[in-house]
């Protein structure tokens, strides 16, 4: 596998090692193997500062949905720094793109929206999300109901406290997290926590019946809200089970207990429809978003508010006297116009409908990767897919965490010049940009497929295969 370690002193990976701290990397393996230094992007495709071509199959970090180089939304940026390059929300002021993006995410919401707030990435909008929730309770009198439900697996943010909503161990580990106040129950993967003959309808009701015993171990008159994925992302791209979600929230409704669909991943048509709660039929309270509301151009991200939850900050803050809450850089006027832009670009070029034309071909391949006898799983819905690397296709044994077999089937695609992302479990997710034609979906996973084919080859060189 190849190694990016710069070879002249001055060169730009050499100046990164030096200077620059990188998030989600092995600090001490950087050091030695340096950067992937990308300079420049294409449509699908990024290339490197030696003019190597990759196809970008995470589509940066599952948000550049409009591809790398979209004009439409440079001009709007241009556009709107020329007009005003900076403005704030703060006592009372406002831009009039901010004001337009909010009236249309209120059009394109899943559910009734009250207000719209805006943050500068997914994990202030969790984060507000979770200070509205408290804020809410407090104004209503009921300052015991504060307890926020994630789940085992689900990823929600890098904040202290949205990173203890994040079910993953590394997220916690040596942070000190999760705080207090946050709970995580049943991650909703059939293909890893099915009981022995247990069917995908039991397997749901099994689900639903630990949330109640959980809700009602920690009391239902301290538990306020539960949030999730429509699509689990970070955690594995974990697609729930059908009617997964209607009947968690009937278990949520008999105790008051308010929902919160985190849309930073499946938003703005990524699953095939315009949100994910939509194609899983989740009837959320609140909705996060951010990603491909700008397609990734620019940082924003909103949290839609209910109308009753609303009413109720409303009028606390009256009695306060202000709404102590605000980011700098939220509901920023030329984010705000990009994602406007990127928006109606979307519904201008029939976005959706292209992701639904495309994604059949998306999910065959996914399907013959199933086949391989590295797949344990291949699983994905719309333009968002994973396959999940095993030691054992028949017993789902998995690899030894420390044997980095998902680390080197990422390492072997980008050598045939393929970025995805290899996560926890040696899954290997796959998120393109959404203006991804056929022949592009085929070629990526041409690219794919030679990188599998050459950590099989490895694994059984390395004897990985072996149980411990």
């Amino acid at each position: 596998m190849t190694a990016h370690m710069p070879t002249l002193p001055n060169s730009m990976a050499a100046r990164d090692i030096a200077h620059v701290m990188h998030p989600y990397t092995n600090l001490v393996k950087h050091e030695t193997a340096g950067p992937l230094v990308i300079e420049r992007g294409k449509g699908i495709y990024v290339y490197d500062d030696q003019g190597q071509e990759y196809i970008e199959g995470m589509a940066g970090l599952w948000c550049a949905g409009l591809g790398f180089s979209e004009a439409a939304l440079v001009d709007a940026a241009i556009e709107q720094m020329r007009k005003l390059p900076y403005y704030h929300g703060f006592g009372h002021k406002t831009t009039a793109p901010v004001v337009e993006l909010a009236e249309k995410l209120k059009s394109m919401s899943p559910v009734p929206v009250g207000k719209v707030f805006f943050a500068e990435g997914g994990s202030g909008a969790n984060d507000t999300l979770i200070k509205l929730v408290w804020y809410y309770n407090n104004a209503l009198g009921r300052p015991q109901k504060k307890t926020i439900l994630s789940r085992v697996k689900g990823y929600h943010g890098v904040t202290v406290a949205t990173a203890s909503l994040t079910g993953l161990p590394a997220n916690h580990r040596d942070f000190d997290l999760p705080i207090a106040g946050i709970k995580h129950v049943d991650c909703p993967h059939y293909y890893r926590f099915a009981e022995p003959g247990e069917s995908e309808a039991d397997f749901v009701a099994r689900l639903a019946r630990n949330l109640e015993n959980f809700i009602q171990s920690e009391g239902p008159d301290t538990v306020a809200a539960f949030i999730a994925e429509p699509v689990m992302g970070a955690g594995g791209v974990i697609l729930p089970p059908e009617n997964y979600f209607p009947a968690i929230q009937a278990v949520l409704k008999k105790y008051d207990i308010l929902s919160a669909a985190d849309e930073v991943i499946c938003g703005f048509g990524r699953t095939g429809r315009l949100w994910g709660a939509e194609r899983f039929g989740y009837k959320p309270d609140f909705v996060t978003c951010a990603k491909q509301m700008s397609s990734a151009y620019l940082p924003i991200s909103a949290v839609l508010v209910p109308e009753h939850v609303y009413s109720a900050i409303r009028d606390n803050s009256g009695k306060i006297g202000t709404f102590g809450h605000g980011f700098t850089y939220g509901g920023h006027p030329v984010a705000a116009a990009v994602a406007l832009r990127a928006l109606q670009l979307y519904e201008e070029r029939d976005i959706y409908g292209h992701v639904n034309r495309v994604s059949p071909r998306f999910l065959a391949h996914l399907k013959r990767l199933g086949e391989h006898p590295l797949v344990g799983e291949a699983r994905g819905t719309g333009l968002i897919g994973a396959a999940e690397l095993v030691a054992d296709k028949a017993t789902k044994r998995s690899f030894a965490p420390t044997a980095g077999v998902g680390a080197a089937c990422m390492a072997f695609a980008q050598e045939e010049g393929l970025i995805i992302r290899a996560m926890a479990g040696d899954v290997i997710g796959f998120c393109p940009p959404m203006i991804i034609a056929e022949s592009e979906i085929d070629a990526l996973f041409d690219r794919f497929e030679r990188a599998l084919e050459r950590t099989e080859a490895w694994v059984a060189q390395q004897g990985l295969r072996k149980a411990a």
